[in-house]
């Protein structure tokens, strides 16, 4: 993604039609691969991809460059826009508890060690028993590199709330593997 300028948010507030195409273009696959990881389906994903568009796009001039970059505004609109949808289209997904996992909390992680493909495995399953919040968390922080003040802006957090949230989030992870692997 390119760095964003004043002009090109000026373009934006505009609707200038190329801006619009550059907009998708340069934020559409981090913004797909965002809503997809929440969402799950790519349909249901590409449905929610043009929602973030259209509204980012609605409230452009809402948007203050002092307050965060382009990329993680239009992240925190993709966030919301995701678990919108899965209020309103998919309230049937049940997810494992919080009040099931109080109980092994205080359970030292395992030590760093070597990766299998076990246990990768184990990962990747209890990844998608979580909440679609905590996924969206989780892969901000690993696999999109965001930082706790980019991911609380898109959660509308703060910093220290979501460190504790990581947390209390790989702790779950963590019980959820162990209960799995058995």
């Amino acid at each position: 993604m390119e760095q964003t300028s004043d002009l090109f948010i000026d373009q934006l507030r505009k609707r200038n039609h190329a801006a619009c195409q550059r907009l998708v273009g340069d934020y559409g696959a981090a913004v797909f691969q965002l809503v997809r990881r929440i969402v799950g389906r790519q349909e249901d994903a590409e449905e929610v991809c043009q929602d973030v568009f259209v509204k980012a796009l609605q409230g452009i001039d809402g948007y203050d460059s002092r307050k965060a970059s382009f990329a993680t505004w239009l992240s925190r609109i993709a966030y919301h826009e995701s678990l919108n949808f899965l209020r309103v289209r998919r309230p049937d997904i049940v997810f494992m508890d919080d009040r099931d996992m109080h109980s092994d909390l205080t359970l030292d992680p395992p030590e760093e060690g070597p990766h299998d493909i076990q246990t990768i495995q184990l990962l990747e399953q209890a990844l998608t028993m979580l909440p679609p919040n905590e996924q969206a968390v989780i892969t901000m922080f690993y696999y999109d590199n965001m930082s706790l003040a980019d991911i609380a802006y898109v959660t509308g957090s703060i910093p220290s709330t979501v460190g504790s949230q990581l947390c209390r989030i790989r702790k779950k992870l963590y019980k959820m593997m162990k209960t799995l692997h058995v």
